[in-house]
């Protein structure tokens, strides 16, 4: 009992002088490689503290070994943009001009539902409150908003992704007749093209046809 608390302790103090060296960040922050050095430290720890018959030596050096390969990958990635690039990644551009890049929605697998709710954490309830916005490499959303800000209330999606929602016509007491002629306002046929169609509190609606529509 006593061998095993020594041990936890020892490997306690190893794995959090590791992470104060790897630098201080939260777990939202860190880079898909600093999460994999994260995660198999803690599961390399977690092996020699419930299996006393497993030298301490043999969980400590393989963890020791990943903070060498973080400390090297983090000095290279400092004097090499290619390697940051494929070692962090890049930001994505998701809203330009308050115009949504569906291409790269699509290429990270991002629906229309996810990029809302992001919006929705940034403060923005609609799309139409939004000049810019970055996907940042540690997947957090940088949003930069109109100038001047438009104001409006919570928005009703009518239409995601070429999908009618029910729902929201009874919460925005509009019909479907109503929504086919907004949409053929906005020069489509049917609610199929149209990427998405919000109605904001005030009135203000908010199409955004298909990419292969545009």
């Amino acid at each position: 009992m006593i061998i095993t608390l020594i041990r936890t302790v020892i490997l306690y103090l190893v794995v959090v002088l590791i992470l104060r060296i790897m630098g201080k960040r939260q777990i939202g922050e860190l880079s898909p490689a600093e999460l994999t050095i994260t995660i198999l430290i803690s599961e390399l720890a977690a092996i020699p503290m419930q299996d006393n018959a497993i030298p301490l030596l043999h969980g400590i050096v393989p963890i020791l070994t990943l903070l060498a390969i973080e400390l090297i990958v983090s000095t290279l990635s400092l004097k090499s943009r290619f390697l940051r690039k494929i070692i962090v990644g890049n930001a994505s551009v998701l809203i330009e001009n308050g115009t949504i890049n569906q291409e790269e929605m699509h290429r990270l697998r991002l629906n229309l539902d996810e990029l809302l709710e992001e919006l929705r954490l940034c403060g923005h309830q609609s799309i139409s409150t939004v000049e810019i916005a970055i996907l940042e490499a540690n997947g957090k959303l940088s949003v930069f908003p109109t100038d001047p800000p438009q104001s409006s209330g919570l928005p009703v999606t009518l239409i995601s992704d070429g999908k009618l929602i029910p729902a929201a016509l009874c919460r925005a007491n509009k019909d479907k007749d109503w929504v086919m002629k907004q949409v053929k306002k906005h020069h489509l046929k049917d609610p199929a093209q149209v990427f998405l169609l919000q109605l904001d509190e005030d009135g203000t609606l908010t199409c955004v046809p298909k990419s292969k529509y545009l």
